[in-house]
This record gives structure tokens, sequence and C-alpha cells, in this order.
């Protein structure tokens, strides 16, 4: 028979394992939901604008023309293109999302693509694989300008007038 000593061991790290589970599903429900995540996006800096505005500020820039369609340029699905209206579009392997894509280094919630003003935003979800901008991997929501490359997964997309 077990001595005493050694049964109210077992128990306490019996109870330890069990706490340690608890925080370690709470971290990932956490982490799953965004919650305390603050979603930030990428502010213009003096360096992007151009020449023409630093030096007559009363020259508007031309307007850029908005996105109209999203289109699949590589990977399993390459040539698919969708229709974007002013709703956020959510990427990944799910099928209970807008944009389900047949791609197995895609997490099931991968990134979503949201409007806002004139412009089209990218964040990621928390990937597993991480979403890409040219070389970038995306740290907080980004712009995404019309014909410019974006990669989910191994998917390569890009936004069209």
């Amino acid at each position: 028979m077990a001595s005493e000593i050694t049964v109210t061991v077992l128990r306490f790290a019996f109870l330890i394992l069990l706490w340690l589970f608890v925080f370690m599903v709470l971290a990932a429900s956490r982490r799953d939901l965004g919650v305390g995540r603050n979603v930030r996006t990428a502010k213009a800096s003096a360096d992007t604008m151009t020449p023409a505005s630093l030096t007559h500020p009363s020259v508007a820039p031309a307007p850029r023309p908005r996105a109209t369609q999203l289109t699949i340029i590589d990977g399993s699905q390459a040539g698919v293109v969708m229709r974007l209206d002013d709703q956020p579009v959510t990427m990944g392997r799910s099928s209970d999302i807008e944009v389900s894509l047949e791609d197995d280094y895609a997490s099931g919630h991968h990134a979503r693509l949201f409007p806002q003003g004139s412009r089209w935003f990218l964040e990621d979800l928390g990937s597993t694989n991480g979403t890409f901008v040219g070389e970038q991997r995306l740290t907080r929501a980004t712009p995404i300008e019309v014909g410019q490359n974006f990669r989910v997964g191994r998917t390569t997309m890009q936004l069209k007038a």
C-alpha cells in the first residue's frame, strides 16, 4: 500500500496538472477569439506621399480605383474570381466562411479582408503559417492596393478594380 504522503503528493500533482490544462485552454481560447488584441491600421507616412502633394498641399492625389473583385492568381484554385461588396471577407480552409480555400497551409479562419473608406485592408487572424503581402508577413491590418499580390497559405490573391 502507498503511504499517506505519496497519495497526498499524487493528489497535488494531479491538481497542478488539471489547473495547467485549464489555463492552456483559456489561453488558446483568448488567442483564437482575439480578446485583448487591438486592431491597428497602417497609417500613411510622409515617405509614402508623392512629391507633388508635399510641395503643393492644394493638389489632391488622383483617386484610387476601388477594388470590386478578388482573384486567385496562384494555387489550387487559380483563376477563380469573386465579387466584392462592402462586407468583410474571411479567408481560410473552413467551409462556413466567404472564401473557402483548398489549401493545406491555410488555417480554418486564416485572414480577413475588409473595406474601410475607399480602401481594402488585410489582417491575419492568428494563423499558423502567416499572411503575406509581397514578402512581408502581416503583424497588423495593412492596406491592399488594386493589383497588389498577397498570400494566404500557399494561395496567392490579388484585388482588381
